[in-house]
């Protein structure tokens, strides 16, 4: 079966591969507000990534969890 979470009826099951560090604001306040999580959001890759954030869903829905479940790390301590 494809899943498909969050992305829609019909849409491609590949999805494009964000590789940057930073993201953009849309002016000071949005920023402050991501960064004191008071809006969701993107901050700085390594935090939160919208590539990763499909893998976790798709794995965790592979799994029987919820979508906001999965987790993905790179390798060494923080795969522990």
């Amino acid at each position: 079966p494809t899943i498909n979470h969050g992305l829609g009826q019909g849409a491609p099951s590949g999805i494009p591969v964000h590789r940057t560090s930073p993201f953009i604001f849309k002016d000071t306040e949005h920023a402050a507000n991501l960064f004191k999580l008071k809006e969701l959001g993107n901050i700085y890759s390594r935090l939160m990534n919208p590539t990763c954030n499909v893998l976790e869903s798709r794995y965790a829905q592979l799994e029987g969890g919820h979508p906001l479940s999965g987790l993905s790390v790179s390798s060494g301590m923080t795969a522990i």
